[in-house]
């Protein structure tokens, strides 16, 4: 008899899924039997994910968009409710990040990180609530953040994500009465396409230990065989996001009576990225 999955029956949003810690969080609830809602800038990656899903026996639907844009959130919940009738999961993952120094940083850059780290995960927060009390489910709302939020010197891109503990531990409160839980989950430093984001001596000392001879440039994707290349170098120093997967799984498995409120997810040593 096949075992039963853990998230069958269920449906789950998840932002920021065309990469990184997103696309695992999808891949790994759709195998676990959800059906996942991917919600992403580039529309490839999420394709090549959805079909992973529907052949481990999830379902998946993918929708192209900015989270920076305020109908795009309200749009991925909707239209896990029309295809589902309700919305279990909703995982605030979509981020950016900009390393640099406050004295020479660049304010549509900070206006952008804050927009999408800050904004759209509020903006996501109370959507996904309203269609949870609306449709009576018990669900559940995860938040991305970061090990920086415990850092009180880690810049422009750890205040936007000490800025998501907080509200993450506010919506907590105001939930105490809602079969709604909240999680905070905290990676590390994890071989991710923020990278993207590093100096650039850094990312091409990345791009070396991955052996690969690609010429990758500041600010632009970087493919993800040198992220996987570079992790496996760096296996002591950076996280897999299939690890950030599930420390989700972990915290949208308990029982009712269990509500896991913050996970911190790093790997053995510490590595400094600026």
């Amino acid at each position: 008899m096949p075992e039963a999955k853990s998230q069958a029956g269920r449906t789950a949003v998840v932002t920021g899924a065309s990469s990184g810690i997103g696309r695992a969080i999808a891949e790994r609830l759709g195998a676990d039997g959800a059906h996942v809602v991917l919600g992403g800038r580039t529309e490839s990656p999420m394709k090549g994910s959805a079909a992973r899903i529907e052949a481990a026996g999830g379902g998946a639907t993918v929708v192209v968009g900015d989270v920076r844009e305020p109908d795009v959130v309200q749009g991925l919940i909707d239209v896990a409710v029309a295809e589902t009738g309700h919305l279990d999961i909703l995982v605030n993952n979509a981020g950016i990040a900009d390393f640099g120094s406050i004295l020479g940083g660049d304010v549509e850059h900070w206006r952008a990180m804050f927009d999408t780290n800050v904004v759209a995960l509020l903006a996501g927060c109370q959507a996904g609530v309203r269609a949870m009390r609306t449709q009576g489910t018990a669900g559940h709302i995860v938040n991305i953040s970061s090990v920086a939020a415990q850092d009180p010197s880690s810049g422009v891109y750890g205040a936007t994500k000490h800025a998501v503990n907080v509200i993450s531990r506010t919506l907590r409160l105001e939930l105490l009465d809602d079969p709604i839980k909240v999680t905070t989950v905290m990676p590390g430093v994890v071989a991710t396409n923020m990278a993207r984001a590093l100096d650039p001596s850094v990312l091409a000392a990345i791009v070396a230990l991955s052996g690969l001879d690609i010429d990758v440039t500041p600010g632009e994707r970087v493919p993800d065989e040198v992220l996987e290349s570079a992790q496996v170098a760096l296996s002591d120093f950076a996280a897999k996001p299939e690890d950030v997967a599930e420390a989700v799984a972990f915290a949208v498995s308990q029982p009712p009576g269990v509500h896991v409120a913050e996970i911190v997810v790093r790997p053995n040593k510490d590595l400094q990225l600026s």
